[in-house]
């Protein structure tokens, strides 16, 4: 079965290709492998710029897409092109997988339809950076393809077994019910995937994680058994640890003395928190390694900016293994998690007492799938890429053979 998984923004479409085995449930890594990626950014432009991969080569090209469904109609064409030997036809593809955030009253693996995409816009004030270019590219997509099945595959399924005393606000409780006003948690493929990956890898089925997804976004998740039972993600996406340019945690209370400060609305701060805070709005620098570099440099801003950072996932680290009564293994994961040396040593440091100790030198060395606990360390530490689209992929998969 052959499965495009689609990662969209609002004029850009990267891609994906899947081959997987016709059975339904978890990984089957000997019956399923990636056959091709690539994508189209600047969609909109005169001159849109696409590039596939597969077979070991790439080829990089300056097209015309009007709009998403154009964009993926030139990917599938040249995927059904013999020269790449990705599909026979394009009526080889069984649907197209999306990465979904979240929808009103809906969660798991669903077949889009306009129910769903209605509930998708309900929650565009939520996730503003990510709802609204999926809800416009799918329901294009799914007028212009209406032959292949569109699949959504949404961020908060996987935290659908956190327990509701970590997921219920300390609000009216009418508002929760009424409204869905909870903590619901996000980046749920890509902590499937560390917790389905960390099993494998050390052949335990029963172990209590931490996966550390830090990037652009970040947020931490509490597993056992590969169960999520706390995310630091709350109602919305900017919520939790400050992120490259989102808020994180935030108290309310301060917004109507930032309206009177500033003469902004409610809807232009809400914004401003959404766009231009989190490191960003601290230190002036975009991205996690400039930060570094700055402060390395004596930036106090970004001095600071790095120092909340690394404040905020020690929070919530010590939250979880509070949670969970300990860790056997904590994983690092996401740009950040993966790339940075400083972040995971500063994140690890002077916690001995909980049994967590790191191999400074195994960590400065940490690529890929790699280990840089100290022999003495009661839990493991691991540096580990996600791989958010073959959970995707195989959340399809199972939906379709369910139906």
């Amino acid at each position: 079965m052959k499965i495009l998984v689609a990662n969209l923004g609002s004029t850009s479409f990267k891609y994906k290709l899947y081959e997987l085995a016709d059975t339904q449930g978890g990984a089957n890594p000997q019956g399923e492998r990636m056959v091709a990626k690539g994508g189209v950014e600047r969609i909109g432009s005169d001159s849109s710029k696409a590039f596939v991969e597969a077979n070991g080569r790439r080829e990089d090209m300056v097209i015309e897409a009007r709009d998403h469904a154009a964009a993926v109609n030139l990917c599938l064409g040249q995927l059904a092109n013999p020269a790449w030997g990705c599909l026979k036809t394009t009526s080889e593809l069984a649907a197209i997988g999306f990465k979904a955030v979240m929808a009103r009253g809906i969660s798991g693996v669903r077949l889009v339809n306009d129910l769903l995409l209605r509930a998708m816009e309900d929650c565009n004030e939520i996730a503003p950076a990510h709802n609204p270019p999926y809800v416009a590219a799918m329901r294009l997509l799914s007028q212009k393809l209406p032959d292949i099945p569109l699949v959504a595959a949404f961020e908060t399924g996987f935290h659908q077994t956190i327990p509701d005393s970590r997921k219920i606000y300390a609000i009216p409780l009418a508002w929760s019910e009424a409204y869905c006003v909870k903590r619901w948690g996000f980046h749920g493929a890509s902590h499937r995937y560390i917790g389905q990956r960390t099993a494998e890898i050390l052949n335990r089925q029963d172990l209590k994680v931490i996966s550390c997804h830090l990037g652009g976004s970040s947020s931490l998740c509490a597993m056992i058994g590969g169960k999520s039972l706390a995310n630091s993600l709350g109602m919305s996406p900017q919520s939790g640890i400050p992120h490259n340019n989102r808020v994180g945690d935030f108290d309310p209370f301060a917004l109507p003395l930032i309206m009177r400060g500033t003469g902004k609305t409610l809807e232009q701060v809400l914004a401003d928190l959404a766009t231009r805070s989190g490191l960003e709005g601290i230190s002036g620098h975009n991205d996690l390694r400039d930060i570094e570099m700055a402060s390395a440099k004596g930036e106090p801003r970004a001095k600071l900016a790095l120092d909340i950072f690394i404040e905020a996932v020690r929070h919530y680290l010590g939250s979880y293994l509070v949670a969970l009564g300990g860790a056997d293994v904590i994983v690092f994961t996401g740009g950040i998690g993966e790339n940075s040396t400083l972040v995971r040593e500063a994140i690890c440091s002077n916690l001995g007492f909980l049994g967590i100790s790191v191999d400074a030198k195994a960590n400065l060395g940490a690529k890929g799938e790699a280990a840089f606990h100290a022999q003495d360390s009661k839990v493991e530490l691991w540096t580990m890429p996600t791989n958010e689209e073959l959970m995707v992929a195989r959340q399809t998969r199972d939906l379709l053979l369910a139906n």
